[in-house]
């Protein structure tokens, strides 16, 4: 029993290596959340590519609006989490404060919600994907597995779904736009943005300006 549980242990800790060793190459073949929104009854609009085949305002607009020190960090911003806490403690809403690191960690790997369960694994997972995935990688994969909006998973639909072209061909308004929606792509639309997502997008595109290669370096 006691070497069936060392073993048990051992596979449970390299598992996540060996997979994540094997999208550091591959594309990542699908995500447990599409298979339980396909449970669910919806459609899956799932397109794959490379980050040279995204514009390249994309990334630095979602790193601008959901993870200013992607580029920095090692996977999560302790002073991001400190403030959520405050807030938690007064009462206040809170956004949480997980990183690009974490939602990939989370989208390869787990189920979607808020439990203290999921988070905790959520946090176990994170130091796998920036010990075996370059920062690059990572907001490659980010961006091709993200959901933006009801069965559409991934820069490639997104941008076809909403504004009928490729996500190469995206304008930085497009972009921003999208970037806008991403804490709720179910509740927000990209192509019919309200006045708030309009108001978000325009300040995340100031915000890359102001953030320059020293925050956006590793985009390249």
């Amino acid at each position: 029993m006691r070497r069936f549980l060392l073993r048990l242990l051992l596979a449970v800790l390299l598992a996540p290596l060996v997979v994540l060793l094997a999208y550091r190459f591959l594309p990542v073949p699908g995500t447990p959340l599409m298979l339980i929104r396909l449970a669910e009854g919806e459609s899956l609009r799932y397109d794959w590519v490379p980050l040279t085949a995204i514009a390249p305002s994309l990334p630095r607009l979602v790193v601008a609006a959901e993870d200013n020190l992607f580029c920095r960090h090692w996977g999560f911003d302790v002073d991001a989490f400190q403030r959520e806490l405050e807030k938690a403690l007064d009462g206040e809403e809170s956004r949480g404060a997980s990183t690009i690191s974490m939602q990939v960690a989370k989208n390869l790997f787990l189920w979607p919600g808020r439990s203290f369960v999921r988070k905790g694994l959520e946090a176990w997972l994170t130091p796998y994907v920036e010990l075996v995935l370059p920062k690059r990688r990572i907001i490659e994969i980010y961006l091709n597995i993200a959901e933006w909006g009801p069965g559409i998973y991934g820069a490639e639909a997104a941008a076809r779904a909403h504004f009928k072209i490729p996500a190469a061909r995206l304008s930085e308004g497009q972009a921003a736009q999208m970037a806008a929606v991403l804490p709720n792509p179910r509740r927000w639309s990209a192509s019919a943005p309200t006045g708030y997502i309009q108001n978000r997008a325009a300040l995340y595109r100031q915000r890359v300006g102001q953030l320059g290669d020293a925050y956006l370096g590793c985009l390249r």
